[in-house]
């Protein structure tokens, strides 16, 4: 299959698109290279992608025209490409250009199309809110910009699906963490405190919340199964998680553990839109594509651990 991955210089982009490619797929990849955090994390991921054959192509979804890369040829689309997380120096205008206006042009294309390309949204658990532990039926109440336009654009493509315009599903993340993952993110943050002596910021309360901390090659194990299950996914939403709960402490002394060593705490305010508690609740995705998590935190930690003392020491 010929498949448009966007956001592919990203975390869990960047992964899949290796993940399609060895299952013996061509893959188009593209990024906007956007400068959220560090843009050279990216070009890295993107340097290791054309070391295994995958050439990420500098694309904005906003602007740039698309229809050289959605054609009659594409037979899938993985769309990662998105304004991230709940930072307060993100814009509202930003949200909604990257995760609602941007996906709006990309399914204006497919609809153009005779062959029209089956449409994978990658969405997320912040659309459930404060506490996303709801199966895919229960009415999300999202908390923060992100979780909001993250919503929308997930609709926006069922929407489509219900008219039959294109046959797609939608992905909802949870907490994913691994090799790769974004400088922001709780894991890079705390290996590069721990490995470089310097204070890790802690919002207050954050110790004590819980998540389905999942590592990326799970996720990416729910991502591309969606690939064979093509006619049941149409119109769907898929929760892909780990079950397993842990807090941001045990999270903490896990990686404190793997290092050896002490993390400076720094306290910080809590953040507004902070969620306290996910929890993947995985049954349908396991009834319907076998999805069956199985790395433990301290087996994926130790993984990224190896990975960033490579990357960057």
């Amino acid at each position: 299959m010929k498949i448009l991955v966007t956001g592919a210089a990203g975390f869990i982009g960047s992964h899949t698109a290796e993940r399609l490619q060895s299952l013996g797929h061509t893959v188009v990849a593209v990024d906007n290279f956007s400068d959220y955090y560090d843009v050279s994390l990216k070009r890295k991921n993107a340097t290791t992608l054309a070391d295994k054959g995958i050439s990420v192509e500098n694309l904005d979804l906003r602007t740039d025209s698309l229809a050289a890369h959605i054609t009659e040829e594409t037979d899938a689309i993985f769309h990662f490409a998105a304004q991230p997380g709940i930072s307060a120096t993100s814009t509202f205008e930003s949200y909604l250009s990257n995760n609602i206006l941007a996906t709006q042009r990309m399914l204006d294309v497919v609809e153009t199309l005779d062959h029209k390309p089956f449409f994978v949204n990658i969405a997320t658990s912040s659309v459930y809110g404060l506490h996303a532990t709801l199966a895919e039926d229960e009415a999300p109440l999202p908390a923060s910009w992100y979780g909001v336009t993250k919503l929308a654009a997930e609709q926006l493509v069922l929407a489509y699906a219900r008219r039959g315009l294109l046959t797609g599903t939608s992905l909802r993340l949870y907490s994913v963490y691994g090799p790769r993952e974004r400088p922001d993110k709780l894991y890079t943050r705390l290996i590069d405190c721990g490995l470089n002596n310097k204070a890790f910021p802690l919002y207050e309360g954050s110790e004590k919340h819980l998540r389905s901390f999942t590592y990326v090659q799970d996720i990416v194990d729910g991502i591309v199964s969606v690939l064979e299950h093509q006619r049941i996914c149409n119109g769907e939403i898929f929760n892909l998680g780990t079950e397993e709960e842990n807090t941001t402490a045990t999270g903490i002394a896990t990686v404190e553990a793997i290092l050896g060593t002490s993390i400076q705490i720094e306290n910080k305010p809590a953040r507004p839109g902070d969620q306290s508690r996910t929890k993947a609740n995985i049954d349908k995705a396991r009834k319907l594509l076998n999805y069956n998590p199985t790395t433990g935190l301290k087996e994926g930690l130790e993984a990224q651990v190896a990975w960033f003392k490579k990357s960057f020491c």
